[in-house]
């Protein structure tokens, strides 16, 4: 028991712990950068990674007879996780397809977002209970919320529903 009260056994671990949410942060990065087709950049991250990696397991692997390395390469990997999740929301990097569907005020949305500099495609469309607007609209993922308090403005009962899109060929794209 008196291995854990040791200085350097606890800097061990929690040198795993860091280099483990290092590891996992570019991992999520780097997944999140395949989907958008970026590749350059997945390669740096994945390099950078793969070394982490090596550093943390080669650590975990020299101390494997104390579990509280073990511990701590099972927190970063999990910590890392959300933390790579929360620097990409905070880069907030790509493009988000919006469909708003309003059953009463679909021009009046539209008409709001266009006059905001947002490209929009309106659909006549047959919901449940009849005739409604289907509007679609891609926008940088940064501007998700400012377009949705736009529609809020508008129509508060509107349906919105977004996906990550990657632009392929030409469009309008707010820069």
């Amino acid at each position: 028991m008196e291995i854990f009260l040791s200085p350097e056994v606890w800097l061990g671990a929690g040198l795993i712990f860091l280099l483990r949410v290092g590891d996992m942060s570019l991992d999520t990065l780097r997944v999140l950068f395949v989907m958008r087709g970026k590749k350059a950049l997945v390669w740096v991250l994945g390099f950078f990674q793969a070394t982490i990696f090596i550093l943390a397991i080669g650590i975990v692997l020299a101390g494997a007879d104390n579990p509280l390395n073990i511990a701590a390469f099972a927190a970063g990997f999990a910590t890392g996780n959300v933390v790579g999740m929360l620097i990409e929301e905070r880069l907030a990097i790509g493009f988000i397809q919006l469909r708003i569907i309003s059953p009463r005020l679909g021009t009046a949305i539209a008409e709001m977002l266009r006059g905001e500099g947002y490209a929009v495609t309106e659909v006549a469309a047959r919901g449940k209970d009849g005739m409604v607007s289907l509007l679609s609209c891609s926008v940088q993922r940064k501007d998700v919320s400012h377009v949705r308090s736009l529609v809020n403005q508008v129509d508060e009962m509107a349906f919105i529903t977004a996906e990550d899109v990657r632009p392929v060929r030409r469009g309008f794209f707010r820069a």
